[in-house]
């Protein structure tokens, strides 16, 4: 509390103002009765009178003088008062000052930062203002508390009273004038000092919970920034340590591939991750925080990073696919050799080889060997009978595929081992060039010196194409493929018989006409393909199906052996087979006898 209440301050100069005009009014009668005091006493001589008026002078010169020193100790007084007010007010004003500086601190920290560090040390200096202001807020709140106590004493003024400067010069002023303006400065520096601490405390509070809202979700962005950076850094690091498509070996491609089908399969989350990280940015920039360059430009690394990531994991992968496609097991790169130039093997879309003779730039479906060996046919156009002449044309087209080196219980495990179970499934082009890869394989490996592999593989995929494909759609039924393979197969003719017959027998081991007739189709496409089909009753399977089931007295199904036997007779439609064996057997025969033109003897084969 400043001194004493400002009402009795007011009466005090009041009284003291009032002392004052009589000091002032009677100044010149005292000096006048003072100075003329020893005139007057020595006037009366030594009477009682001239005493009495000495002692009467003595009494109002002490009485002059008290009140003189009354009026100056009011004065005195009055002026500490006026000096505890002007302290009051300077103290305002160092505030206001402070509030200021204040102010202009925290404009300088806004906008909110961009990233974490900035948002930070705003948090930091928001933490350090709000400790200030708080250190502060006692000294404000009793400033303005004094400063309210002064003003309620305080006559307001009207608007016509006229406003001196709020620190005029004080040698031109009454003391009256003097506090009415020091009174004016007080009511004016305490309603900015109010206004401006309430509107910084404000600011401050709103700016420190956009401070800690927006450093939240800048964790959060920058957490999940960090997150997906460790993952596609160990995603970058598992790729740098692929080998180039080209150095690869081609056994290795198709785990190549499965390994990198698991990959692609195990960053498949990093997308999600980059879309949360996108999210999270735009949810601050609908909050008007942007990004710093550094936070904007390790976001966009990141999404670029990712992007580039796929992109180089797509296209391995079908790097690998196609070099798979084009080199692997099963693909048709090694048949490439089957040919010497100037042919060129080539391969249509559907997976049908063709052949390209670039001396004559022409292109047939034909293997060049095949071409050479269906011309030799033509010289067995002058045997007689039509069963050996066929049989002895399928005998050097079996001898050219080298298929009489592939025994029946191979081939069947071999089609075991692929699977070819379902009979009326449709193989394409790589199907079959992976069978019959297996089976010259093995081949190769007991008869290294007969068997060329590529161009076997090459020549019977002709040979196949040919007999069950000639619009070279690119499928074969597995039925007939195992036929056609089975028929030229070497082993013991009944042997043959029974293989031939389980390949379209039911669960039980029997089969029905409908079946049968399956069969004998198949088998008849065989010497249809080299024009013998005529001899053989024609296409038509119908009358060998009856035939047979009337060997078994019509019943409804038919047994292997029932088979066996009436194969036996050989009918029409499927003498060229044990005729195909009689000619092999024939060939190693030894004849005594002896040519007549060159002599030779004994005379081997036919």
């Amino acid at each position: 509390m400043i001194g004493l209440n400002f009402s009795l301050h007011e009466f005090l100069r009041r009284f003291e103002q009032d002392i004052q005009a009589e000091i002032d009014a009677h100044n010149d009668i005292y000096k006048s009765v003072d100075g003329n005091k020893s005139k007057m006493v020595k006037a009366l001589g030594n009477s009682e009178e001239a005493v009495f008026l000495q002692h009467r002078l003595d009494d109002m010169n002490q009485r002059w003088s008290d009140l003189k020193a009354k009026s100056a100790n009011i004065r005195a007084h009055l002026e500490a008062s006026a000096e505890r007010w002007s302290r009051l007010l300077g103290l305002l004003e160092e505030l206001w000052r402070w509030i200021c500086m204040k102010d202009e601190e925290l404009a300088k920290q806004m906008p909110v930062g961009g990233d974490v560090p900035t948002l930070l040390q705003q948090q930091n200096h928001c933490t350090t203002l709000c400790s200030e202001l708080k250190e502060r807020e006692h000294i404000v709140i009793s400033t303005l508390d004094q400063a309210r106590m002064f003003l309620a004493d305080q006559p307001i003024e009207g608007p016509g009273e006229p406003r001196k400067n709020l620190q005029p010069k004080t040698a031109d002023l009454t003391p009256e004038e003097k506090a009415r303006g020091l009174a004016r400065a007080i009511r004016k520096q305490t309603g900015e000092v109010r206004e401006r601490w309430e509107r910084l405390k404000g600011h401050v509070g709103g700016w420190q919970t956009e401070v800690e809202q927006a450093l939240e979700r800048l964790q959060d962005l920058q957490s999940s920034m960090d997150q997906l950076d460790l993952h596609l850094t160990r995603a970058e690091e598992t790729k740098a340590t692929w080998q180039p498509v080209g150095d690869l070996l081609i056994d290795s491609l198709q785990d190549h591939i499965d390994k990198t089908s698991a990959f692609r399969e195990e960053i498949t989350p990093l997308r999600q991750d980059v879309r949360v990280v996108n999210e999270l940015a735009a949810e601050l920039t609908l909050l008007d925080i942007q990004l710093s360059s550094t936070a904007s430009r390790q976001l966009d690394q990141l999404n670029m990073r990712c992007k580039i990531l796929q992109v180089a994991v797509e296209d391995r992968l079908k790097l690998l696919q196609e070099a798979h496609r084009d080199f692997g097991p099963s693909s048709q790169h090694f048949l490439s050799t089957s040919v010497q130039l100037p042919w060129q093997r080539a391969v249509s879309q559907n997976k049908v080889p063709y052949y390209i003779n670039h001396q004559t730039q022409t292109t047939c479906w034909d293997h060049p060997k095949m071409t050479e060996l269906y011309q030799s046919l033509a010289d067995l156009n002058n045997v007689r009978f039509s069963a050996y002449r066929t049989a002895m044309k399928i005998r050097r087209l079996q001898k050219a595929l080298c298929l009489d080196l592939l025994d029946l219980s191979v081939a069947q495990n071999t089609f075991e081992q692929h699977k070819l179970t379902n009979n009326s499934h449709l193989l394409s082009v790589p199907d079959v060039i992976n069978c019959l890869t297996s089976i010259y394989d093995g081949l190769e490996q007991e008869h290294k010196d007969l068997v060329n592999v590529p161009l076997c593989v090459d020549m019977c995929l002709n040979w196949l194409l040919n007999v069950y494909d000639t619009g070279r759609s690119g499928k074969i039924r597995v039925l007939s493929m195992k036929i056609g393979l089975l028929s030229l197969s070497k082993g013991h003719l009944e042997e043959k018989y029974k293989y031939l017959f389980s390949q379209v027998a039911s669960a039980g081991d029997t089969c029905d006409q409908r079946q049968l007739g399956l069969l004998l189709h198949e088998a008849i496409q065989i010497p249809r393909q080299l024009g013998e089909v005529a001899a053989f009753g024609g296409s038509n399977i119908e009358p060998s199906v009856r035939s047979c089931f009337q060997h078994v007295n019509n019943k409804v199904e038919l047994e292997p052996q029932q088979f066996v036997d009436w194969m036996r007779l050989e009918p029409q439609s499927m003498v060229w087979l044990p005729v195909l064996h009689r000619v092999a057997a024939a060939e190693t025969a030894k004849h005594q006898a002896k040519c007549n033109i060159c002599k030779e003897c004994p005379i081997v084969g036919f």
